[in-house]
């Protein structure tokens, strides 16, 4: 995981140790780190739903002309778990570089050990923000 964003990494080796039953609560704390959206995408204007989720989740990612890449994620407060996952990818993917988000696992959330605290239709919509980033990365690279 070395090619990890240091950020990301660091998030996932502290829910890989965490002993099961203090996961939900650390989720529950990076469902509260998820920035508001600027006024440019009210509306979720030049967002991406991602359907997989069970909630309405959008997202997009901007890469700047330094190759770094910003996220922004919209999720309901009702849906903490998924708004987690965003929490998670928001903190741990700023600063990161095109290079360094594309060399993220796409199994980060078992890399994490979720499969054992959160249901796989949790994880399948975890797993396809991730993807959907991925490939708008992919997109605006060329």
């Amino acid at each position: 995981m070395s090619d990890m964003p240091p950020k990301l990494a660091e998030i996932v080796d502290e829910f890989a140790a965490a002993p099961r039953d203090v996961v939900l609560e650390m989720l529950l704390e990076f469902s509260d780190a998820v920035p508001p959206l600027p006024a440019s995408l009210a509306g979720h204007d030049g967002m991406e739903q991602v359907p997989e989720c069970q909630t309405q989740f959008f997202l997009t990612a901007e890469v700047q002309p330094d190759d770094t890449v910003v996220t922004y994620f919209d999720c309901p407060p009702e849906a903490p778990t998924t708004r987690a996952f965003a929490g998670i990818l928001s903190e741990g993917l700023a600063g990161a570089t095109t290079k360094e988000i594309l060399a993220v696992p796409d199994d980060l959330y078992a890399k994490m050990g979720l499969s054992q605290a959160i249901t796989p239709l949790r994880i399948r919509g975890g797993t396809a923000i991730l993807a959907r980033l991925k490939r708008q990365i992919r997109d605006q690279l060329g």
